[in-house]
């Protein structure tokens, strides 16, 4: 079926979001193990995934709460990657124009992942068939396999005698990875981790991280600078 505008045809919309919730959602599997390791409970783990639903900061938490930092630390380090999926709604509402009683039931999957697919199509039909599709599936997906996660971790016992204990770094840096598009991004990331790693031995677990998010307003203060120093004539031999 195709849009009476002449859109993005609905099968088209509805194959690339189920190819995106899938391939994202089998991620919590990581999640849950990574939780479990870290010492949450089976119900805390389940609870995270069904309540926050926010991979990157689910991971930020739990991984903060592993290296031995406090709970307000890790909180605070999860809040501060949360706050991007604000000003994916700020877009979203405007596309999707979705009712009122609707909205605060939609905000739960206001994501990376629902605000790309979404934000990919051709119009409105189509955004709307994007957003519901990717973010059922993935919710559903994500919180089964944080389930399973939660699940082989606790009969497996020591996560990091199988080397577990790296999925979540390892998931966390493959999401990141492909939202590094230019290079201002490029170099926040890269400041991010000299900052996180190189404060890592000297101040308490869980601080490095929110250190480390002083990297994006310095790289701009720094860019901002070069734009407004003035430059100098050109030597004589280059012109």
């Amino acid at each position: 079926m195709r849009d009476a505008g002449g859109g993005k045809p609905d099968g088209a919309v509805v194959r690339d979001a189920l190819g995106v919730g899938i391939a994202v959602g089998l991620s919590g599997f990581a999640f849950g193990v990574t939780s479990a390791g870290s010492g949450l409970t089976l119900l805390q783990t389940c609870a995270l995934s069904l309540l926050v639903f926010t991979g990157a900061s689910q991971f930020a938490l739990v991984g903060a709460l592993a290296a031995g930092g406090g709970p307000v630390t890790a909180a605070a380090g999860a809040f501060f990657l949360g706050v991007r999926n604000a000003f994916y709604g700020l877009r979203l509402s405007q596309l999707l124009a979705l009712p009122r009683a609707v909205r605060p039931f939609a905000a739960q999957w206001v994501i990376d992942e629902t605000a790309a697919v979404s934000l990919a199509q051709p119009d409105r039909r189509s955004a709307r068939i994007g957003f519901v599709v990717t973010g059922l599936s993935l919710y559903l997906l994500w919180n089964l396999t944080t389930l399973l996660g939660a699940l082989g971790a606790e009969a497996i016992g020591d996560t990091g005698a199988w080397g577990l204990d790296a999925a979540g770094p390892a998931v966390f840096l493959a999401l990141l990875a492909p939202m590094l598009r230019t290079g201002t991004e490029r170099a926040v990331a890269g400041l991010a981790v000299l900052l996180g790693l190189g404060l890592l031995p000297v101040l308490p677990a869980g601080v490095p991280v929110l250190v480390a998010a002083l990297a994006a307003p310095a790289v701009l203060w720094a860019q901002g600078r070069r734009r407004s120093t003035p430059r100098g004539d050109a030597p004589e031999g280059n012109r």
